[in-house]
């Protein structure tokens, strides 16, 4: 049975090409179905499995952490796991600019 209405805000479903991007990185264009409404975008399971497929062959699947807030002195740190300061070229001593954006912290190196 093919979506007609989205369940998320109750816009019309329409089929698209569409690029998908996973931290930065361009995996492709896809067939999804997407909200005309609130741009929801969803892929059948054939197309989750290759975008999968592209992720991990890139390096990208399972980059995403769970990290705790610590305080340091009257300061608050967050400590960069391995992998991800990998993936991101960082090093002990090179400076990086830090920014705020609503509900998330950017840190460009």
């Amino acid at each position: 049975m093919e979506r007609q209405k989205c369940e998320e805000c109750g816009g019309k479903i329409v089929k698209k090409i569409v690029e998908y991007n996973m931290y930065g990185s361009n995996l492709g264009k896809f067939p999804a179905e997407v909200c005309t409404k609130c741009d929801e975008e969803v892929f059948d399971e054939k197309t989750s499995e290759e975008i999968d497929k592209i992720a991990k062959e890139k390096g990208l699947w399972g980059l995403a952490r769970k990290v705790k807030i610590v305080k340091i002195g009257n300061s608050l740190a967050v400590r960069i796991p391995k992998i991800i300061s990998e993936f991101l070229g960082l090093k002990e001593g090179k400076e990086a600019l830090m920014k705020p954006e609503k509900n998330r912290i950017v840190i460009e190196n």
